[in-house]
């Protein structure tokens, strides 16, 4: 079976590029179509498979992708993959979904919608002021567009959320299957014999929707122990804002995901202040036995037991915050019990429910 791999960009490492990950371990033989590659970034995790990049594939695009938003969906028309391929999976949250293709099934793996085309306000509200978005609603409109033309191309949408697969439904017109992503649960789990310290953590990539500064601003006023594990476009405005802080401890980079590991078993709880799509932050603290504190609302809330195996808060607010640290320093979570409520986002599980549709599609034709 000749297979295809498509990713919107590889130019960092994250929760959508660790799915990208299974997939390569899935379909080993398959080469990978992307818009955009960075070498130096991604080129370690892929093993020498080959890569085919679009037209738009140069360094300053890479580095300011976002500033050439309009064009992208165009460079995604660029990669054809003509008629070699009995089977393309796009694995995405962007534009790649309009690849070009004659034949093959094609089944797309979603990780959100577009979200600076769908959800302007919420994702760009903090980068730019009001009157920017509304005198760029004309080009996220058409982006808006381009983006409902291609979801319209995979023969099977997937989605990683309930939460996700509700956006699909209201942006696109179209049902989606869930499959959740997995953690690599051989690194993530669980160890009876490391103690709880009395830190908390917040880690993952440092960009204006994750929250970042109000979790430092929400810390220094509680003046309890805080780990942040992350770098990230935001970094400045998070580091400024912890300026005097003496309980907060900032790590931009961690070498390994078993360090990540050592430093998240060890956290009293996580904090996750956003609206994620999924979380794989969430999964992977609570399968090292560390309850989430987290905003109750998206993939957080589906993962989220509240008083199982964390605590879940709706004020998305500096002061909702410490409400919510300081009722769950009241709370007495089990580690062991927490770590079980991860079972079901294990590589097998994942593996396993993704290959069930792909045998359903290839014999559906």
């Amino acid at each position: 079976m000749r297979v295809a791999l498509v990713h919107d960009y590889l130019d960092q490492f994250g929760g959508q590029e660790r799915v990208l990950l299974q997939l390569m371990k899935l379909f080993p033989e398959a080469p990978i179509y992307t818009l955009l590659y960075e070498p130096k970034t991604m080129g370690r995790y892929l093993n020498g498979r080959k890569i085919e990049t679009s037209i738009l594939n140069n360094p300053l695009i890479r580095r300011y992708h976002r500033l050439f938003i309009p064009l992208l969906g165009h460079a995604a028309q660029t990669l054809n993959l003509k008629d070699q391929y009995d089977l393309i999976i796009t694995n995405t949250m962007g534009f790649v979904k309009g690849v070009r293709y004659q034949s093959g099934i094609h089944i797309a793996y979603n990780h959100a919608p577009l979200r600076y085309a769908w959800e302007p306000h919420t994702y760009l509200g903090d980068m730019f002021p009001k009157f920017m978005i509304f005198a760029g609603m004309p080009a996220i409109k058409y982006v808006r567009w381009q983006d409902k033309r291609f979801s319209q191309r995979p023969d099977y949408m997937l989605a990683n959320s309930k939460h996700i697969a509700s956006k699909i439904k209201e942006f696109y017109g179209r049902e989606a299957t869930v499959i959740n992503p997995p953690i690599e649960d051989h690194i993530f789990n669980f160890d009876p014999s490391v103690r709880k310290q009395n830190y908390f953590l917040a880690f993952g990539r440092v960009i204006h929707y994750k929250k970042f500064p109000m979790v430092v601003r929400a810390f220094k006023e509680l003046n309890l122990p805080l780990k942040i594990v992350g770098s990230g476009p935001d970094e400045r405005t998070m580091k400024k804002e912890a300026v005097g802080a003496s309980n907060i401890e900032i790590f931009p980079f961690i070498r390994t995901d078993q360090d990540l590991r050592d430093i998240i078993r060890g956290a009293r709880a996580t904090i996750v202040p956003q609206l994620e799509d999924f979380g794989l932050s969430t999964v992977e603290s609570i399968a090292c036995g560390t309850p989430v504190i987290g905003y109750n609302r998206g993939g957080t809330a589906e993962i989220v037991q509240d008083g199982v195996n964390g605590l879940l808060f709706n004020d998305q607010t500096e002061q909702g915050l410490i409400d919510a640290v300081r009722r769950f320093e009241n709370m007495s979570l089990n580690p062991r019990t927490v770590a079980e409520t991860a079972k079901g986002y294990s590589v097998e599980n994942f593996r396993n429910k993704f290959m069930g549709i792909v045998e359903n599609a290839l014999s559906n034709g």
